[in-house]
């Protein structure tokens, strides 16, 4: 599914702003992981992987299949001085041109539910995660709170319409889980946890 990069980014750096550092938080939280090689999957403009730099010694990979997202990924690591500590790499998420058990870290926010093939996806993550690696890929809005402003900002925007709201209920809903759950396990992802809650959304955190 081909995203307007430009209309994506409007969106993005407005009202969802206030997403990122959270959720960039809860990364560190919940994997207790802040150095090393991170991979930030289909990082659109790039706002999560420069949060997450900010607070860690990360040296980030900013990964879309867009070359017109990364660009705008390459206008965030300019704007948070993030040149030495970061690159962008162009391709899909079936075959990450990566070496096996490089990376320590794979984050991902909301890009997974435009992944065609999760079950590769997963084997593909896992190749390149290191001994003692960790993911946090999924779908939040960091709080219980920002999430309504977001939906109620959104409806706005959208005339009065909740399309998005029901979008995001789909995709944080438990019938997502049990799509993760299958692919995991087709995968043969042999451990992983799925975190899902109102407040934190819903994420996968596997274990190398």
């Amino acid at each position: 599914m081909k995203i307007n990069a430009q209309a994506f980014d409007a969106i993005a750096r407005t009202i969802f702003a206030p997403v990122y550092p959270v959720i960039a938080r809860q990364i560190v939280e919940h994997t207790g992981i802040t150095k090393g090689h991170c991979l930030d999957a289909g990082c659109g403009s790039g706002y999560l992987g420069a949060a997450l730099a900010s607070i860690t010694h990360l040296h980030m990979t900013f990964f879309d299949a867009s070359q017109e997202m990364l660009a705008l990924a390459e206008k965030t690591i300019e704007e948070n001085g993030l040149r030495g500590r970061t690159g962008t790499l162009l391709g899909d998420i079936g075959s990450i041109a990566l070496p096996t058990g490089s990376v320590h870290l794979v984050v991902s926010r909301g890009s997974i539910f435009f992944w065609e093939d999760l079950p590769q996806a997963f084997r593909e993550i896992f190749r390149i995660l290191a001994p003692g690696g960790r993911t946090w890929i999924g779908g939040g809005f960091g709080n219980a709170f920002l999430k309504e402003s977001i939906r109620s900002q959104m409806a706005e925007r959208n005339k009065g319409g909740d399309a998005f709201g029901a979008k995001m209920r789909c995709n944080l809903g438990p019938n997502m889980r049990g799509r993760f759950e299958e692919a995991l396990q087709e995968a043969n992802i042999p451990e992983y946890e799925i975190i899902q809650s109102d407040d934190i959304g819903l994420w996968i955190a596997i274990h190398k």
